[in-house]
């Protein structure tokens, strides 16, 4: 009996060890789960505990079974930490297809390294990373991490799908647990849920699940937020970093915490004040002075990321930015202001989210969502807005990075949420020249002379600062939209006014700009500008708003000096239509003996429903088919 009794027990042993090994295989997922994934997301829990204003434990349990090669980004984990930010446990398992244990991850898979880019001078910023190489598909990772935070200005987002398009979730968990007496702020994103709240021991929980999710498209032309998928934002009430407490539960509260930061921070050298006292003598406008002051900024200092003092977020003291000639974003705006306060001109620390792709600030939930900082300078007539990290930026340019989104202003009177200039599309305009000689053979020369304004001067500028001659050329090749050509000259010129623009100049030698067939001649017109892809379209229905960022107008005029012994024998007809998406006009003329083409194109910004997709997908078919027009020559 004791025998039955010893073997019995051995076999439920072995029995639940290779329950718990199997749990992971890849039999086990559904079917759905796999159609067009890369890597399925079997298992993810993560549970958040406030302690209290200061502090805060996080744990994640996160399983993943990579498909194919191109999952393999799934396979890794990656924390982030610093001196306010703890990783108390990194643990990683390997299973096979069948879901039985490979490996462990052990110390010598886990790189440690500093979380810093190369302009950043000072951080205490770090990560733990994570992997696992492995080539057999499929295969599951599990990896189970502990956190300790003590900057709490920031509660952690869940996006169950993680803005991967090809990655399914069989199950993901949320929970944040709050102590008695304190708030959790959540915001829910793209459909998601209410969480379940519970009564726990010492407090609330607040709770989501999520199951089954499949593959979703990132639709073009959405709202940044809606690529993430479901999700949920949270954040603190009252909260404390290093000492410093804060309340993020209105803009104006979260205002005062970016004062209280820079408070006593703005005490420039004796020197210094003398210095640019004796820049503004004389002058009583406060614009000039402002601009002498920003000239004087950009003359003496450089940006460079210091990721240090409350998380990252307090700036340095002024003086130690005038002694050093250097400061990141934070430090820079700091000073500028110290500096246009030693003049008497009072203006704003700013903080914003800067991206050219920019993802709006979400107005209804005070919270953290910043990540750069710029000033304002108000005026009677107008406001001036300060990019402090730029060396080149023409005074008072706010251009894709920053602007036409909202910015938090620590005013005297706490946190005011503005939104900065946005450009209109007179503001950002094409405008080229060309002058064309066609040989009879079809081969040409051209001479462009094009004017980027706004936002569309950007990289040319940034090509002219940044890169050396030979460097240029080839970003230069890059721009050019005509399938052969050779670059033989180039020159860029900015000019840096309130709308900068950026003058290109290039001479083309162009191979069989027009096709040539027996006595015929076939020439499209629109040689540099033309519009060569449509948005897809989707078998499925449209889920987002249609969002276009910019507005823009191209305006090309193109002379086509032919030989004489060709004739024109065919031009089409002019084009012309226009949409709530924007408008377009093309034509060929025949003036003072040469073919004239000209065309312009003008698109609209804003926001349309859903609906309005296949429309903007028509719109731009008109385009692409005005564009490729052709003008049939005779010789």
């Amino acid at each position: 009996m004791k025998k039955l009794l010893f073997t019995l027990s051995i076999f439920l042993l072995i029995t639940r060890n290779t329950t718990a090994q199997n749990q992971w295989s890849v039999d086990k997922i559904p079917a759905e789960l796999k159609e067009k994934a890369h890597a399925i997301i079997r298992l993810s829990e993560t549970t958040f505990t406030v302690k209290n204003i200061g502090e805060a434990t996080e744990k994640k349990h996160h399983v993943v079974t990579i498909l194919d090669e191109q999952g393999l980004a799934n396979a890794s984990m990656t924390i982030f930490y610093s001196k306010l930010e703890k990783v108390n446990e990194f643990e990683g398992v390997l299973y096979d297809a069948k879901g039985e244990k490979v490996k462990k991850l052990k110390n010598d898979d886990i790189k440690d390294g500093s979380a810093n880019g190369e302009s950043t001078l000072f951080s205490d910023n770090r990560y733990k990373h994570g992997v696992f190489k492995y080539a057999i598909f499929p295969f599951t990772v599990e990896f189970n991490y502990e956190t300790t935070h003590k900057n709490m200005l920031f509660y952690p987002s869940w996006f169950p799908q993680e803005d991967e398009e090809n990655v399914t979730v069989e199950s993901s968990f949320f929970k944040v647990k709050m102590p008695t007496g304190m708030e959790l702020r959540y915001k829910l994103l793209n459909g998601m849920s209410k969480p379940n709240v519970e009564d726990v021991e010492g407090g609330k929980a607040y709770s989501w699940l999520v199951k089954g999710l499949k593959t979703y498209e990132n639709e073009p032309y959405s709202p940044k937020w809606s690529h993430y998928g479901i999700g949920v934002l949270t954040a603190p009430t009252e909260f404390e970093t290093e000492g410093f407490r804060g309340n993020a539960k209105t803009w104006k509260e979260l205002g005062e915490f970016d004062n209280l930061l820079a408070k006593n921070r703005d005490i420039l050298p004796e020197n210094v004040k003398q210095e640019v006292q004796k820049l503004v003598v004389g002058i009583s406008d406060p614009m000039l002075k402002t601009q002498k002051i920003y000239e004087y900024l950009q003359a003496k200092t450089r940006y460079i990321s210091i990721q240090l003092g409350i998380g990252g977020w307090q700036p340095f003291e002024a003086k130690q930015v005038a002694e050093k000639g250097y400061g990141d974003c934070k430090a820079l705006s700091n000073y500028t202001k110290a500096l246009l306060k030693s003049v008497g001109i009072e203006s704003h620390y700013a903080s914003i989210r800067g991206e050219t792709n920019k993802r709006e600030i979400l107005v209804d939930f005070p919270s953290q969502q910043f990540n750069h900082v710029i000033l304002c300078v108000p005026m009677k007539a107008d406001t001036v807005w300060l990019e402090c990290t730029s060396q080149d930026n023409p005074f008072g340019y706010l251009g894709s990075f920053t602007s036409d989104r909202y910015a938090l202003l620590a005013t005297p009177d706490g946190g005011k949420l503005v939104r900065t200039p946005t450009h209109k599309a007179i503001d950002n305009q094409q405008i080229r020249n060309v002058e064309v000689n066609l040989g009879d053979d079809g081969n040409a020369t051209a001479e462009s002379k094009t004017i980027f304004m706004g936002i569309l001067h950007e990289d040319y500028a940034g090509i002219k600062t940044q890169l050396n001659p030979e460097d240029q050329k080839k970003a230069l090749n890059k721009t050019v939209n005509i399938p052969s050509f050779e670059l033989n000259n180039f020159s860029i010129q900015e000019d840096k006014k309130r709308i900068p623009s950026a003058t290109v100049k290039m001479s083309l030698a162009i191979r069989k700009c027009a096709s040539r067939s027996g006595t015929r001649m076939f020439l499209s017109p629109n040689v540099m500008s033309a519009v060569n892809t449509v948005p897809p379209v989707s078998e499925k229905p449209r889920i987002n708003e249609v969002e276009l960022r910019n507005t823009f107008i191209e305006t090309d005029t193109i002379h086509y000096v032919l030989p004489k012994n060709i004739q024109v024998e065919a031009k089409p007809e002019m084009v012309k239509f226009d949409n709530k998406f924007g408008s377009y006009q093309a034509d060929v003329q025949i003036k003072d003996g040469k073919l004239v083409y000209i065309r312009r194109l003008v698109r609209h910004k804003g926001t349309f429903p859903a609906t309005s997709y296949t429309e903007l997908v028509d719109f731009y078919k008109k385009v692409t088919k005005a564009d490729k027009m052709q003008v049939v020559l005779k010789l």
